[in-house]
């Protein structure tokens, strides 16, 4: 009986030593398992990554093509990519023709709707980053402008687009005057963040070598809020761009919104189509001209 006793406590003891190892195993194994092999990895590197970053955009624009004809097959009255295509050759065969007001090829339309862009931006740029900075530096200003500025940015652009048409009396500048409040308040908050989080120990250098104020802007704050306050350019171009595609179709006249409302009435879907996808490479087009220039000023070339 003994001996039994004995035995089974010798087995009980393999069995709690067995499980014990592989208790210690299994998570071992567990992060074996998730390692690539030595042949994965050197299939993932035999594609070069610039070889990479064509295929993959050239993947997902066939996928977003193939919904499209997915989509046309399924409704007859939305085109599809080949018939898009071939009016989109025809329309930027002569993009700059006019025949009358009302009737001007598409690249005149995308250049008014810049025109306007870069009237409100530029006025919101000249206004919003000194305000910014302004308020960033001064904490009585950022009291003062803290409440307007929660209050009024979350207000849709286009609803002050009355404002502007009542105020100015014209579509044009009411337009502009719509792109200039929704991109001024990227910048001025980018900025004034920007400002507010310099470090404190620059300010009391500043103090020491007893700076004048524009001194410490020049060489203290602009190389410290440079980053910040070109993505709130950044930004603020992005809105631009999207606002005055509405603000156009609402007001009429020459642009790319407009071009697009008109197409509409004309029931003339494949010009919609070319027009959406003119709007999102100009868009992209401005986004990436910004995020190149934000790359381009760094600190060491803006401090020498």
């Amino acid at each position: 009986m003994s001996a039994i006793m004995d035995i089974a406590a010798n087995e009980n003891r393999q069995a709690a030593t067995m499980n014990s190892v592989m208790a210690e195993a299994v998570p071992e194994a567990a992060v074996v398992t998730l390692r690539p092999s030595p042949k994965m990895s050197s299939r993932r590197s035999s594609m070069p990554s610039w070889l990479m970053q064509i295929i993959a955009p050239l993947l997902g624009l066939a996928f977003l093509v193939l919904i499209w004809q997915i989509i046309a097959m399924n409704n007859s009255q939305f085109p599809t990519p080949m018939l898009t295509l071939q009016e989109a050759l025809k329309l930027f065969a002569d993009p700059f023709y006019r025949t009358s007001p009302n009737d001007q090829g598409i690249g005149w339309n995308i250049l008014a709707s810049l025109q306007r862009v870069a009237v409100g931006f530029g006025l919101a740029a000249v206004i919003g980053i000194p305000l910014g900075f302004m308020i960033g530096r001064v904490k009585f200003l950022s009291s003062m402008f803290g409440p307007i500025i929660s209050l009024l940015k979350p207000v849709s652009p286009l609803a002050w687009l009355p404002i502007g048409l009542l105020v100015f009396k014209s579509a044009n500048p009411a337009a502009i005057w719509s792109i200039f409040i929704c991109s001024i308040w990227p910048m001025i908050i980018n900025t004034a963040v920007g400002v507010q989080r310099v470090p404190q120990d620059y300010m009391n250098v500043a103090r020491v070598l007893n700076l004048s104020e524009w001194k410490i802007i020049t060489k203290i704050l602009l190389p410290s809020v440079l980053p910040y306050m070109l993505t709130g350019v950044r930004l603020a171009i992005g809105t631009a761009w999207l606002v005055i595609v509405a603000a156009e179709m609402l007001t009429g006249g020459v642009g790319i919104g407009f071009w697009v409302w008109d197409e509409w009435n004309n029931l003339n879907v494949p010009h919609i189509i070319i027009a959406i996808v003119v709007i999102g490479v100009v868009g992209l087009l401005l986004e990436q001209l910004l995020v190149a220039l934000a790359k381009t000023f760094t600190y060491e070339q803006v401090s020498n």
